[in-house]
């Protein structure tokens, strides 16, 4: 029997100095969506999304709460793991880098890139923002509004001078050039790629690696008086996961490397310079693919708690529903870009494309299967050529969808099924089963079975973006939950005629200017 094939995607690990927001609930239903994804195609999915729980924004945020470090932590983490609950994430594991398996996995690969030769100790002098936990040169800052140096991020920056170990990064320079040239896809969309490119050509500094003005964190192996800086930290948890320093468990050897390292664009050259090349001196693989999406505006403005516009992901949830939540995050803006949430568009997206479109027509052909074909799936006659293009259509849309979703191309992928629900819309309309409900049942039979076929195949390609509501559908359409994996599009699991189906019940209603007000 051959191998299943394998898919490993992650989250970056969140910061636990805040409660989780839309932007931590995008990234995460992203990785959720391509994860559900390749389950239904048959993969052997590791899905992971975590916290990182170390570094000096963490302990000052701690020291702000009047908390120890560790509780302040459990405490915060436990919010994303409920996060995950309500958007209904399927993740295989969540991580915690204080975790102990972390701690021996990131000190054991700092030791491996120490044996290799290119970790050295030394002093640093330089720029840092505490709140991007990143250094800055000189030439990257910029002066704000009040005179003031700051990252180009708009953080505050300190200069700091400490002892502290140093990561050759400028010896990897051209390595990388050659390993971004051997993988032109490494980074999407292609605007980041040029951005990673041009970044490295423009020259890599010497990368100081260890801290020792704070003590939130993993001691360095041999030094604790030094502790990791968060980003080798942090970054190394994506080995953890799979069981490193162990690289003949059965986890590292299935699924490295990732797959998929979905990120924010704030923090691509972390994953697209660092990352890569930690690995490289370690002597590992780096990653298959980052992929950095954009940021979310509010009503046109940018998300921020000074202008207390920050999207809470849980009411979100609470006033519109879940499915309407993940469809309008992962349909509105095409994926990789900026995008802002407004009300009125949420509320016309939902309504136009869930309850008008899908719901619509799912209602319509389950009402009309359980008011003239007795509540059972129908006996369909011969097919017409407009039957058997639908049924075929429907179902072979998977093929586009799956080149799509192997760039990450979400809005498309959606867009792709919606297409087809609108041809499927267009065929019930245009065949007309009601006027031959008197004049030729058998021809109603026949295409409200193609319908409810076309339902069938539409729903089960969909469960990754609405997974609940697609889960009630196909109930409604008695189709088992052994027979939902894709493999069953098509004939393959063709709906049985003489199949008692239960009540139809809307599974998209319509949202109200008053509800949503």
């Amino acid at each position: 029997m051959p191998k299943q094939k394998s898919f490993y995607i992650t989250t970056p690990i969140y910061y636990v100095n805040d409660v989780p927001h839309i932007g931590h609930a995008y990234t995460t239903l992203a990785c959720d969506v391509l994860a559900r994804f390749k389950r239904l195609d048959g993969y052997d999915v590791m899905f992971l999304t975590g916290t990182d729980e170390h570094g000096q924004k963490v302990e000052k945020s701690a020291a702000a709460a009047q908390m120890d470090p560790k509780l302040f932590c459990d405490q915060v983490s436990e919010r994303f793991r409920e996060l995950a609950q309500v958007m209904n994430f399927s993740h295989d594991q969540f991580i915690r880098t204080t975790e102990p398996r972390h701690f021996l996995s990131a000190q054991a690969l700092w030791q491996r890139i120490e044996a290799n030769g290119h970790i050295y100790k030394g002093a640093y002098s330089g720029w840092y923002s505490v709140r991007d936990e990143a250094f800055y040169a000189e030439s990257e800052l910029v002066v704000a509004e009040d005179g003031t140096k700051v990252a180009p991020t708009g953080a505050p920056v300190e200069w700091l001078e400490e002892p502290s170990y140093f990561f050759d990064l400028s010896k990897w320079q051209q390595p990388l050039l050659d390993f971004y040239e051997k993988n032109p896809h490494f980074v999407l969309p292609k605007t980041r790629m040029n951005e990673v490119t041009s970044f490295v050509k423009g020259g890599l500094n010497d990368l100081s690696i260890s801290r020792t003005s704070f003590k939130w964190g993993v001691p360095v192996p041999g030094d604790p008086d030094h502790i990791m800086y968060v980003w080798i930290d942090a970054l190394t948890n994506y080995i953890t996961a799979l069981q490193y320093p162990d690289m003949d468990s059965e986890a590292y050897q299935t699924y490295w490397p990732a797959d998929v390292h979905m990120v924010g664009k704030d923090i691509l050259r972390f994953h697209a310079v660092y990352w890569p090349a930690f690995m490289m001196a370690a002597g590992l693989e780096p990653p298959k693919r980052v992929f950095a999406h954009g940021w979310w505006t509010n009503e046109g403005q940018k998300i921020s708690k000074s202008l207390g516009n920050v999207i809470d992901p849980f009411g979100l949830v609470n006033e519109f529903g879940l499915d309407p939540v993940r469809y309008f995050l992962m349909r509105e803006v095409p994926f990789g870009s900026d995008g802002d949430f407004s009300r009125q568009s949420f509320v016309t997206r939902a309504n136009a494309d869930l309850a008008n479109d899908f719901g619509n027509l799912a209602q319509r052909c389950l009402s009309m299967i359980a008011k003239n074909c007795d509540g059972k799936v129908p006996q369909p006659g011969t097919l017409q050529d407009a039957d058997a293009m639908l049924l075929t259509d429907t179902a072979n849309v998977l093929k586009e969808v799956r080149v799509y979703l192997d760039d990450q191309a979400v809005h498309l992928a959606i867009e792709a099924i919606w297409r087809q629900i609108s041809r499927a819309n267009g065929y019930v309309a245009a065949q007309e089963p009601w006027v031959h409900r008197k004049t030729d049942p058998q021809r109603m039979a026949t295409i409200l079975y193609v319908a409810a076929e076309a339902v069938r195949n539409l729903a089960i390609l969909s469960q990754p973006i609405v997974p609940e509501s697609m889960a009630k559908l196909l109930d409604q359409l008695g189709v088992p939950e052994t027979d939902r994996g894709f493999d069953q599009l098509g004939e393959a699991g063709s709906l049985v005629p003489g199949t008692p189906l239960p009540p139809p019940i809307g599974i998209f209603p319509r949202i109200t200017e008053k509800e949503s007000a």
